[in-house]
């Protein structure tokens, strides 16, 4: 789809995901590297344990069908010369220095756009590009603190969570190749590119579920636990333990899950583990009747206790398999290794064997990020070796061909944001989808939202909400994601609901869903029905598990998804259960993916006029952010477990206690040089000799020491002293942190909304910043069917007569 496009990756492991999300989609990718290689490739864990940049499986795992060029922009003007005359034939450079290395280098976005004015350059960085945080240094623990998801994760009576792996660049790097291909997209009507500033900061907000706006909104903070989240006055258990090791299960409330926990206690008291009286809760309106003191807490405690006492009689297996015949929302805690040799993905074709010379055989990848019916996306080569491709790619002319003179030439010179003209049919829920029409909303897509007036979405019912008070318009959550859309209201189950349906199908360019897979196909609106009304739709339809294989009716949420796949095993202290990473942790993932998707899927429609079907499985796009791990489990057989804040390659490396109740600040060596200044700091000189095998064996008491340290000091204080010597360090931010944090203030991240019932409203704003077309305002997000008249008038067209007819046969709820 991509294959018009050339990108330069002058990233590392702070960026590299980018890249491959683009090479996976069709793009011609160069990887940049200095002589040494880039940094992902001497990053463990290594094939057979043998340290050599050749046989990285972090750098295996996100540079496939990548070529590698040598250039040494440091020590070589020759060499900066030869990055300049690439750049004349490059659509798009990803680079994650430090802010101000490349301006330095003669290599800064002025410099470059000078040479081509329609790059769009990409920089990924801790915290942007500009503003007081912009020099920090950081750390992968550092930034899950300072983006707000460390706060949520881990046990109550311990320090918070980071995953056991890195994940922290990767949202960056995932929001970047969307960030991109926005980018690209309203070229084509300016001629021009542009500088595209990612934060890593800001993009790990999403993963807060939107719970970082508890201040602004005036609203109670939630706090973490063990396998789940105190949201007062319910402690919700999301991780359970089973007869053979842990399943995680939505044993919640509301309209939407409600349902789903009256079977689940029906099966419970089936088996005898309940009694009747505890099976016939009103487990719908359960949480409205707490609060209105017509149901007691302690309640919901019996049938947590009772749930518990009949989940150790029951095996992974049998609860999976319970969860697809009974309809209840149950996944089993899985392991790299139960990942690899999953049926699901296996029956889906997921893994694609490439041969690699290292290992002289097959070596079994993750496989694509989503399914395309007309382009399908071809299998990635292997990883390249340091400089394999040197030669090759500088004695292509085509790639010292100016890219801005074929650009200017073809550029509409329209105005407007860059998605504008964009139309979109959103029928999805939850937070995974509608996540990703925000994104296409904030940039200037028409974005028209789907919704039932009797099957309220789930969001609407969760908090933070706005002054803490329940409401269907009250749901920070559903304010943050669908800002910037249209709402309209449809009863999809009635005949007649079809025909609106198809005239907006009509009008789109874009449709994603996200129901079950049979879902659309029972009313009638499968993509086969769609494309004889509109042959040149994009539609996507997301899902937890795909479209196809055994698990395809396996329906959830992402807490869920993100069991099957592997993420919970690998979040918690090794001397506990698991945790599990915090609430639905591949919702916050999968739309970044997803944004990427539809965006190549409508550029390659815009010059072709082609339409396809996009088959998106959340777990399979998600699970590259494991993909070491996996890699680790097939060529070492080692399977990844979880460690609390240990890291395998630094030390000191945790989250600290701090003067204050659950005040935590997040600090990390990653160098000889930042631990000699911290030693002193602590006034410890005497261990400032310490090498990093020292001080990893020793792990264990050099955080006793920085706990000693810092327990009796304001963790601000903390991380303000720490930074002013170069040491990475992050306050643990909540959400009345983060909403008085200087940088993202320099950021302007969060905005305000005139809502048409609640008034103002902060919402968060963009999570990156384009230098030429950044987002001009933003419109609330809808209430309940807020625009319907309007959609039937003004966009499709239909008369007083032709809206009562409808209107009788109670489509519009």
């Amino acid at each position: 789809m991509l294959s018009p496009y050339r990108v330069l990756d002058l990233s590392d492991d702070r960026g590299h995901c980018a890249g491959l999300i683009l090479a996976q989609l069709g793009a011609d990718v160069v990887a940049v590297e200095p002589p040494s290689g880039q940094r992902a490739r001497h990053l463990g864990p290594f094939v057979g344990d043998v340290v050599d940049p050749e046989r990285s499986l972090d750098h295996w795992a996100y540079n496939r069908g990548k070529r590698s060029v040598v250039l040494d922009l440091d020590g070589s003007e020759a060499d900066r010369d030869r990055l300049r005359h690439l750049v004349r034939g490059a659509d798009v450079l990803i680079e994650s220095d430090r802010p101000g290395r490349l301006v330095e280098l003669g290599l800064g976005h002025d410099d470059l756009a000078t040479i081509n004015p329609a790059l769009v350059h990409v920089s990924i960085t801790a915290f942007g590009q500009s503003g007081p945080k912009a020099g920090y240094a950081h750390s992968e623990i550092t930034m899950m603190a300072a983006g707000g998801y460390a706060g949520l994760t881990g046990d109550e009576d311990r320090a918070p969570l980071r995953l056991s792996l890195p994940q922290a660049y990767h949202h960056a790097a995932i929001d970047a190749a969307g960030a991109a291909l926005i980018a690209l997209f309203e070229r084509r009507r300016s001629g021009l590119g542009q500088h595209v500033d990612i934060s890593v900061q800001a993009s790990l907000l999403q993963a807060t579920q939107s719970t970082v706006l508890a201040a602004p909104l005036g609203a109670p903070t939630i706090q973490r636990m063990a396998g789940g989240v105190k949201m007062p006055p319910f402690d919700i258990r999301l991780v359970w333990p089973c007869a053979d090791g842990h399943v995680t299960i939505a044993f919640l409330f509301g309209t939407s899950i409600g349902p789903f926990t009256a079977r689940l206690m029906a099966w419970v008291h089936e088996d005898g583990f309940c009694g009747a009286w505890l099976r016939d809760r009103n487990w719908v309106d359960f949480a409205v009747q707490v609060e209105e003191g017509e149901e007691d807490v302690g309640t919901f405690e019996q049938a947590k206790d009772c749930l518990l006492s009949w989940l150790a009689t029951k095996t992974k297996a049998e609860l999976l398999d319970a969860a697809l015949t009974r309809r209840l929302l149950i996944a089993p805690v899985t392991t790299t290794r139960e990942v690899v040799d999953s049926p699901q993905l296996a029956s889906r074709r997921y893994w694609e064997p490439v041969e690699v010379p290292v290992t002289g055989e097959p070596v079994t990848f993750n496989g694509p990020i989503g399914k395309f019916s007309s382009t399908p996306l071809a299998s990635l080569g292997p990883p390249p070796r340091l400089g394999e491709h040197t030669g090759e790619v500088l004695a292509d002319p085509a790639r010292t061909r100016p890219v801005a003179d074929r650009v200017q030439a073809e550029a509409t010179d329209e105005s407007g944001p860059p998605l504008a003209g964009v139309k979109v049919l959103d029928f999805m829920w939850a937070m995974a989808g509608p996540a990703t029409t925000r994104v296409l909303a904030d940039y200037g897509a028409t974005v028209i939202r789907i919704e039932s007036a009797t099957k309220i979405e789930v969001t609407r019912g969760l908090q933070p909400f706005v002054e803490g008070v329940t409401g269907l318009e009250r749901s920070g959550l559903f304010l943050n994601l669908n800002t910037g859309k249209l709402g309209m209201t449809l009863d999809l189950a009635r005949t007649e609901a079809r025909e609106v349906v198809l005239d907006l199908v009509r009008w789109a360019d874009l449709l994603c869903e996200s129901f079950s897979p049979r879902a659309m196909r029972s009313w009638g609106l499968d993509y086969e029905s769609l494309k004889e009304v509109n042959p040149g739709l994009v539609m996507m339809s997301s899902c937890l598990m795909g479209q196809t294989g055994p698990l395809a009716s396996f329906a959830g949420f992402g807490n869920l998804a993100a069991a099957i796949s592997g993420f919970h095993n690998v979040t918690g202290w090794p001397d506990r259960d698991p945790s599990g990473p915090f609430s639905a942790y591949t919702d916050y993932v999968a739309p970044r993916i997803s944004v990427a998707l539809v965006l190549a899927a409508l550029d390659h429609r815009r010059r072709t006029g082609e339409g396809q079907y996009l088959d998106y499985s959340q777990a399979e796009g998600v699970l590259h952010l494991l993909a070491p791990a996996l890699l680790d489990e097939r060529l070492n057989g080692r399977t990844l477990e979880r460690n609390g804040n240990r890291d395998l390659r630094f030390a000191p490396h945790g989250i600290y206690r701090c003067a204050g109740d659950d005040r935590w600040v997040a600090i990390a060596c990653e160098t000889d040089a930042q631990w000699r200044d911290l030693a002193a700091i602590i006034d410890r000189p005497d261990l400032g000799g310490l090498s990093t095998a020292e001080r990893l064996d020793r792990a264990a008491e050099l955080d006793e020491l920085l706990t000693d340290w810092t327990s009796s000091r304001a963790n601000q204080s903390v991380e303000d002293l720490l930074q002013s010597h170069g040491v990475p360090a992050h306050v643990v931010a909540a959400s009345q942190d983060s909403w008085a944090d200087p940088q993202l203030a320099h950021r302007g991240h969060f905005v305000s909304t005139d809502h048409t019932e609640v008034g103002p409203v902060t919402v968060e704003g963009t999570r990156f910043l384009m230098s030429r077309t950044p987002p001009d305002s933003y419109r609330a997000a809808p209430t309940l069917g807020q625009d319907t008249f309007d959609i039937l008038t003004e966009i499709l067209g239909y008369d007083v007569d032709r809206i009562a007819e409808i209107a009788a046969a109670e489509v519009l709820e």
